[in-house]
């Protein structure tokens, strides 16, 4: 079985205009959304062994939320960081693992779920899409439709 979970960070903080946009933290919000969405999801049975997160601030924050509930601990790639698609993708391969959460941002993170569910979707802070393909491997990923697909928004 694979699995490819894809969260979007959480809602950040622009109060601080001076400072930049890698080191923009998480609002109130995102901080309330981001435990609660890893519930969520775990509710419905979903715990990736591994999680990847951008070196942002906020995807950083987002997936350590996530690590918490999953009792997992989060590699940071700064490749993922405002990644395109396809990298992200690359990312969960390389992980070595067939359970895989990404944590990043878009645009990026809409046009694979995008792409991978076969219908425009618009990932909205602290979404998570949960692809899974009982049969085969990494190599089915983007070639063959997923067997599940789930959104979860906050």
């Amino acid at each position: 079985m694979i699995q490819l979970v894809l969260a979007r960070h959480a809602k950040s903080d622009w109060a601080d205009e001076g400072l930049d946009d890698h080191d923009r933290p998480l609002n109130d919000r995102g901080r309330r959304d981001a435990p609660a969405m890893a519930r969520t999801v775990l509710k419905a049975g979903v715990r990736p062994e591994t999680l990847l997160s951008s070196t942002a601030l906020r995807a950083r924050q987002t997936a350590e939320a996530f690590s918490v509930v999953f009792d997992t601990e989060v590699r940071e790639l700064p490749e993922l960081y405002l990644a395109a698609p396809d990298a992200l993708l690359a990312a969960a391969r390389a992980s070595g693992s067939d359970e895989v959460m990404v944590v990043a941002h878009d645009p990026g993170m809409s046009a694979l779920v995008s792409r991978l569910a076969d219908r425009d979707e618009r990932m909205v802070t602290c979404a998570v899409a949960v692809f899974t393909w009982h049969e085969g491997t990494w190599d089915d990923v983007d070639a063959v439709p997923p067997d599940e697909f789930e959104l979860f928004t906050p």
